[in-house]
């Protein structure tokens, strides 16, 4: 399995991006501030269930290209640190408002929930983020599938832990990012830089180990 050096890294950088404001997060802050704290928990719920499909799917599809190929998955990291890096650089080049009013209404907590997963199931981002940030942390010697789920579920867990406490503090943490443009900055380049970081330490890292 994993050595305790990498699971440390692991843990720190999905720590990091759990807590940093992102579209799940915001997702649930409108969600709240539209239908209370209620709503705003049922559709952490419902983001958490449609993540864990997506860990599911990206467990199998890893597991299959490992042991198909051990130079396809290779690619598959560098690929993904690749990817995270374009993310940062997209991130520090973003503008404009992090939370737009206006896209949602309140639904109720047992529609918020399912509309939760759907958002969160027909989210290809999700997908493309769990494929270009878990492998970085797997042991090829390991059961690459068990790693993957148990680092998935770990992420799932840690970013829902986030999604509840800003459902539960969503108004004046959504007041705040809504009107301070200051703050907003400072979320860019903190995501940004973080994800460029990590992308250039997991390749710099694999690089090291080839």
């Amino acid at each position: 399995m994993l050595d305790p050096t990498t699971f440390g890294v692991f843990l720190s950088a999905a720590i990091a991006l759990a807590i940093t404001p992102g579209p799940g997060i915001l997702y649930v802050m409108t969600r709240t501030l539209k239908g209370g704290k209620r709503e705003g928990v049922m559709s952490s719920f419902g983001t958490a269930v449609g993540g864990m499909v997506h860990v599911f799917a990206a467990a199998f599809g890893i597991s299959v290209i490992f042991a198909t190929s051990a130079l396809a998955f290779n690619l598959v990291k560098y690929l993904g640190a690749a990817y995270l890096i374009y993310l940062g650089i997209k991130t520090l080049r973003s503008s404009g408002s992090l939370i737009d009013m206006t896209t949602l209404q309140s639904a109720g907590s047992q529609r918020a929930f399912l509309q939760g997963i759907t958002v969160e199931v027909l989210n290809p981002k999700t997908a493309l983020f769990f494929l270009a940030f878990i492998p970085q942390f797997i042991n090829p010697e390991g059961i690459v599938f068990a790693q993957f789920l148990m680092l998935g579920t770990l992420s799932i867990t840690l970013n829902t832990s986030a999604d509840l406490v800003v459902a539960l503090l969503a108004g004046p943490l959504g007041q705040r990012l809504a009107t301070n443009r200051r703050l907003q900055a400072r979320q860019r380049y903190l995501t940004g830089t973080g994800l460029i970081a990590l992308g250039g330490y997991v390749a710099l890292t694999g690089s090291n180990q080839d």
